[in-house]
C-alpha cells in the first residue's frame, strides 16, 4: 500500500480530535501558512514544522501506519493527543495539494519513528513470551475463588436492599435521595463487583426524573435482580449466558475467540467520559465475514484513549471475540497493512428488522442496552417534538433516542438527507435509535454523526 496515493477526508481527520476546542484550533492550522519543511513517506510518516508563539517552530510528526491508529509526537506543551498541530498537519496532508510532498524524513522525525516501532516490536515479543509462560494457575484459581465469594456476598446484600425498597414502596426512593444508592454502590465496589456498582449508581438518577419514573425504576430494579440471580445460579446457566453474567457483574475476561482475518470497515468512533475514565468505542464491520465487532479503549480522566481509527477507513487485520452470548466486543490482533480509505458500505436492513434484531439479542443478554444496526434507505423525519428514521419504502419507523436528538450530528444527518433516503449506522435499543454514521444515496464518503 502506498500512502502517497491515499488521502483521508477532513471529517476522518477531525474525528481524531479529543474535544471540540482541539477540532476548531486544528482546523485553523490546516492551511500551508504556518507550516514549513513538511513532508511524508510511503511508509506512513508525516512531519512538519509549525510556527508558534515561541522563537522555535514546533516539531510535529505522525505515524499513520501504526497498527493501533495514528500516533503523534509534537514539541508543543499541549497535553492533548492529538494536539492542534498534529490535527492541522493531518488536514494539510489530507488536502493532497502538494503542501506535504514526498521526501526523506528529517533526523528528529526518523529517530522518533524508529524508536517507537522498536518499542512496539519489543512489547509484542514480551507479550508473546508472557502469554506462553507457565504462570501460577493454582494461585490464580484461589484469587478467583476469593473474589467470587465477595461478589456472592455483595449480590446477596443487594437482593436484600431491593427487597427492602419494594417492601417500603417506591415513593421512599425519592425521599431517600441519591445518597442511598451511592452508599449501596460503594458496597458493591467493596465486593469487587464494579458492574453491579455501575447499575446501582444509575438508579439514583431515576427518582423524580420526570413522569413515569416509578415504572423506569421498577424496570431497572428488575434487571438488577435478574443479574443478581444469574450470578447466584451461574453454575446452572448455559456456558455463553454464564459468561455474559460474569461480564455484566464486572469480571474481566480475555478475548479467547479464534482470530478472524478480514477487511474491517471502521463504522463509527465515539467517546464517553465520567470523572475517572474516558471510554472509546470503535465499531468495525467485516467486509468478507459480515461480522460486526466492537473495540474498546480507555484513557484516564481528561486524556483521550490511544486507539484511534477514523470513520471510513478499512484495515486488513485479525480480531478475536470476547466470551459471552452474542457479545460484539473483540480485541484487535495483528494488522497486515495500514488503514486505507474505502468505498465499502455495510448492508442495511429496515427499521422493523432492526427492532427484531434487538429483540433476538435480548434472549442471549437481557441487560443489553442496544445492538449495532445499519438501516438502509431511511429518511430523518420530524415527529412532533421529536425525530424518527422512517423507511423510504415502507410504513415503519424508529424514534431517535433523547441523546441523539440533542447532538449536532442530527442536523448533519438532516442536511445530508435533504429529504432523500440515506444509509445510517447506529445503535438500536429500548430507548430508540442513535445514529453514528451516514452515507448518502448512491456514492459518497461516510459522514460521522458523533
Amino acid at each position: 500500500m502506498t500512502q502517497q496515493g491515499v488521502r483521508w477526508t477532513a471529517d476522518q481527520v477531525l474525528a481524531l480530535a479529543p474535544d471540540a476546542a482541539s477540532r476548531k484550533a486544528g482546523s485553523k492550522l490546516g492551511a500551508a501558512g504556518p507550516w514549513s519543511e513538511a513532508g511524508s513517506t510511503d511508509e506512513g510518516t508525516v512531519w512538519g514544522l509549525c510556527r508558534g508563539s515561541g522563537s522555535k517552530p514546533y516539531q510535529t510528526v505522525i505515524d499513520i501506519a501504526d497498527a493501533a491508529g495514528p500516533a503523534y509526537k509534537c514539541s508543543c506543551p499541549s497535553r492533548k493527543f492529538p494536539c492542534k498541530h498534529a490535527l492541522g498537519l493531518l488536514l494539510l496532508w489530507a488536502g493532497g495539494d502538494g503542501a506535504v510532498p514526498p521526501g526523506q524524513a528529517p533526523d528528529w522525525a526518523e529517530q522518533w519513528i524508529k524508536g517507537r516501532r522498536e518499542r512496539a516490536q519489543e512489547k509484542r515479543t514480551a507479550g508473546t513470551d508472557s502469554a506462553s509462560g507457565p504462570g501460577d494457575p493454582e494461585a490464580a484459581r484461589r484469587r478467583a475463588e476469593r473474589r467470587a465469594v465477595r461478589i456472592t456476598a455483595g449480590a446477596t446484600e443487594l437482593e436484600q436492599r431491593l427487597a427492602d425498597l419494594l417492601r417500603g414502596g417506591l415513593a421512599g426512593a425519592e425521599q431517600a435521595g441519591y445518597g442511598l444508592w451511592e452508599e449501596t454502590a460503594a458496597r458493591m465496589v467493596d465486593a469487587q463487583a464494579p458492574g453491579l456498582a455501575a447499575r446501582v449508581r444509575e438508579l439514583g438518577a431515576i427518582p423524580a426524573s420526570g413522569p413515569g419514573w416509578p415504572v423506569r425504576l421498577l424496570e431497572e430494579c428488575a434487571l438488577i435482580h435478574l443479574l443478581d440471580q444469574g450470578w447466584l445460579r451461574r453454575e446452572r446457566l448455559p456456558r455463553d449466558l454464564a459468561a455474559t453474567v460474569r461480564s455484566r457483574v464486572g469480571l474481566s475476561a480475555s478475548a479467547d475467540g479464534p482470530p478472524v482475518r478480514d477487511r474491517w470497515l471502521v463504522l463509527a468512533q465515539y467517546d464517553t467520559a465520567d470523572a475517572r475514565l474516558t471510554t472509546r468505542r470503535i465499531w468495525l464491520y467485516g467486509a468478507d465475514s459480515g461480522r460486526t465487532a466492537l473495540l474498546l479503549s480507555y484513557g484516564a480522566a481528561g486524556r483521550a484513549p490511544e486507539l484511534a481509527m477514523p470513520v471510513g477507513l478499512e484495515l486488513a487485520a485479525e480480531v478475536s471475540a470476547y466470551p459471552g452470548a452474542g457479545q460484539p466486543r473483540a480485541a484487535l490482533g495483528e494488522q497486515f497493512a495500514p488503514p486505507v480509505p474505502t468505498a465499502t458500505r455495510p448492508p442495511g436492513v429496515t427499521t422493523e428488522q432492526a427492532a427484531a434484531r434487538y429483540g433476538e439479542a435480548l434472549r442471549g443478554d437481557p441487560w443489553l442496552d442496544s445492538v449495532p444496526v445499519t438501516l438502509d434507505r431511511v429518511i430523518p423525519t420530524p415527529d412532533g417534538d421529536s425525530w424518527q428514521l422512517a423507511d423510504a419504502d415502507g410504513d415503519s419507523a424508529l424514534p431517535l433516542t433523547p441523546s441523539a436528538r440533542s447532538r449536532p450530528g442530527l442536523w448533519r444527518l438532516v442536511a445530508l438527507s435533504g429529504g432523500a433516503p440515506v444509509k445510517v449506522f447506529g445503535e438500536c435499543g429500548h430507548h430508540g435509535f442513535t445514529p453514528l454514521t451516514a452515507w448518502p444515496e448512491g456514492t459518497g464518503a461516510a459522514v460521522p454523526l458523533c
